[in-house]
């Protein structure tokens, strides 16, 4: 399986992980304490010291942080270097209210690039593959992380960025790509694209490192259909570092998360408490070898659970599951919660493309959930009792799911906006703030 980057860090002991987490810990405390007023009064207003952490035992004594926190300290307030060693910024599209700027020495962006190599190298790559990164480039972290990866594995790499759909397909023929890194909405569009043009047999695709957003098992196995490829799954954020703070291995069950950089916690998003390995909860990271941006306790707002089952892959460090949604953005319908991901399954399983729509509204007080699903070109020269029938087995296969009425609506192919970033797959035209 010797597909490691750094097999010494990748597959060390747990004691050898732990020895790393419990020094860089107490280093990086010490280091945010004395350079980060910001944090140094949230740990002051907690009655903590930095002689107070002794090892990773002592985690939990130190505050969270939250965008919020990054709202408000926005732009230098966290900033734990002088600037003159910073050497670059990444920023989030920011759902809400100021956007997230993150900093970088070149040590940071060094142990960053080395992160997605591991990534690259867990999804089969070598200095004999060529790489083409069709994440978004400048600000999102998605496309610079995996260039840089690439370049430490020696690939060849293609600095595509998203869109333009055509070039894409073109360079991937001409240059023949051995590993796709984008989201996955845009690589089951490429999938589609690549079919319409009759290039299925032209594409020498192996893999695909596919994150930056929630997909479902179902909507893998499409992939690695259309494309003949294994998909990897990728996670980050750009507070962390970007892609590359976890990262799926052969095996396929989880992503694993590089311990050495950052340590993850499973808290209970209600009371803050951590929880035992196994439990389902909100992620923390912290970042214990940044310089730059260091977080300690960042609260990701994505539920997920931690394993140290023994991988067959051979690397020891934890893994986690695919988020299983947020603590924060997911829909509450009627006092439900409904994840997109649960609506993607169930198209998947009745054979429906992943273009989809889910729309909420609030009328007399009422909250309207409706999903606009694209009909696969058979299906389209149905007729409208088919249609409707169709309609009628998916509203019943909803409700069964996700334990509420939702309306469905089966709307013509390529009629929902196809996404070259992270697909906007909910409308709430709530007033709910």
């Amino acid at each position: 399986m010797g597909n490691y980057y750094q097999p010494e860090i990748e597959c060390a002991s747990q004691e050898q992980i732990r020895q790393w987490q419990n020094e860089r810990l107490v280093k990086q405390v010490a280091h945010v304490y004395e350079n980060v007023p910001y944090y140094r009064a949230k740990m002051e207003e907690k009655g903590v010291t930095p002689a107070d952490i002794q090892s990773i035992d002592d985690l939990h004594k130190l505050p969270f942080l939250t965008k919020d926190d990054l709202r408000e300290a926005y732009p230098y307030g966290l900033v734990a270097k002088p600037l003159e060693e910073c050497v670059r910024i990444q920023s989030t599209s920011g759902t809400t209210g100021r956007r997230v700027v993150a900093f970088y020495t070149q040590h940071d962006i060094d142990l960053w690039d080395e992160c997605c190599a591991r990534a690259i190298m867990a999804a089969g790559g070598t200095n004999k593959d060529v790489v083409q990164v069709s994440y978004g480039y400048g600000l999102f972290t998605g496309g610079p992380g995996l260039n840089g990866g690439s370049h430490k594995v020696g690939c060849l790499t293609l600095p595509m960025s998203s869109g333009n759909t055509e070039r894409q397909i073109q360079f991937m023929t001409d240059l023949g790509a051995t590993i796709l890194c984008c989201t996955p909405s845009y690589a089951a569009y490429l999938a589609e694209s690549i079919h319409e043009m009759g290039l299925r047999d032209k594409i020498k695709l192996k893999a695909g490192i596919f994150g930056a957003e929630a997909w479902s098992q179902e909507m893998r196995h499409d992939i690695e259909e259309n494309l003949g490829i294994k998909a990897y799954d990728i996670y980050g954020l750009t507070e962390i570092s970007g892609p590359g703070v976890s990262f799926e291995c052969s095996e396929q069950t989880g992503m694993h998360i590089n311990e050495d950089h950052f340590i993850a916690e499973i808290i209970d998003p209600n009371t803050g408490e951590v929880l035992p390995e196994g439990e389902k909860g909100e992620l923390v990271f912290t970042s214990i070898t940044k310089e730059a941006f260091p977080l300690l306790r960042y609260r990701t707002r994505d539920i997920c659970v931690l394993s140290r089952k023994k991988c067959s892959c051979g690397r020891t460090h934890v893994k986690m599951s695919k988020p299983m949604g947020r603590s924060d953005d997911m829909l509450i319908v009627k006092g439900v919660n409904v994840f997109p991901s649960q609506i993607e399954t169930v198209l998947m399983n009745k054979g429906y493309p992943a273009n989809y729509q889910i729309i909420v509204d609030r009328v007399n007080n009422s909250d309207k959930l409706e999903v606009q699903v694209e009909m696969t070109s058979e299906m389209f020269s149905d007729s409208l009792k088919q249609v409707s029938a169709k309609e009628k087995e998916l509203v019943d296969a909803l409700k069964a799911m996700l334990g509420i009425y939702a309306k469905v609506k089966l709307v013509a192919p390529k009629s929902i906006k196809r996404s070259e970033g992270k697909a906007a797959r909910i409308i709430d035209n709530r007033k709910l703030y």
